[in-house]
């Protein structure tokens, strides 16, 4: 069975959030952008399965494991949002729902290589991302959950390298 691939380390608790829509505006992007945790899940199960395709179990179980975690991020930024005081909806960001989530942004290539290019920029954006979202927020509690899931996108991004590494030998 595969398992999320997440640092040995707890998640903050979400029990201290207090309504702050302003900041739950700032998370949008992060739950449910071009960039963020929902289409990190789109793209990594359409790689997983082009990778499974392709006969690379190996490659296929991280970029599964990496999904699961990514699952996981979502229903933490999810609820994150929910506490802050507005509904999780699977809208591109803003301080409304202007736009719906469109898989427009997926990258679909097929090509090993080209796949965990696209996998590693993605990690790469979505830390930037998070780091930036760190300067606007001001509450720690929301700030130590950011914080926690940066720790996850960077061991994805090791994870993704070693794979692309081994087709690099």
């Amino acid at each position: 069975m595969i398992k999320p691939l997440t640092v040995n380390l707890s998640y903050p608790s979400l029990d201290n959030i207090k309504e702050d829509k302003k900041t739950a505006f700032l998370l949008a992007g992060a739950y449910s952008g071009s960039h963020g945790e929902l289409s990190a899940i789109l793209q990594y199960f359409y790689h997983f399965l082009h990778f499974k395709r392709l006969g690379d179990e190996n490659c296929a179980g991280v970029i599964m494991s990496i999904a699961l975690a990514e699952m996981h991020h979502l229903e933490i930024l999810g609820s994150l949002i929910m506490r802050l005081g507005i509904d999780p909806v699977f809208c591109t960001a803003s301080t409304f729902c202007a736009e719906y989530y469109s898989a427009k942004n997926i990258r679909y290539s097929k090509d090993a290589k080209k796949m965990l290019i696209d996998d590693i920029t993605a990690e790469s954006v979505a830390i930037k991302d998070y780091e930036k979202l760190l300067d606007s927020i001001e509450d720690e509690n929301v700030g130590a959950v950011i914080s926690r899931i940066i720790l996850d996108e960077q061991l994805h991004a090791k994870a993704l390298k070693e794979c692309f590494d081994r087709y690099n030998q």
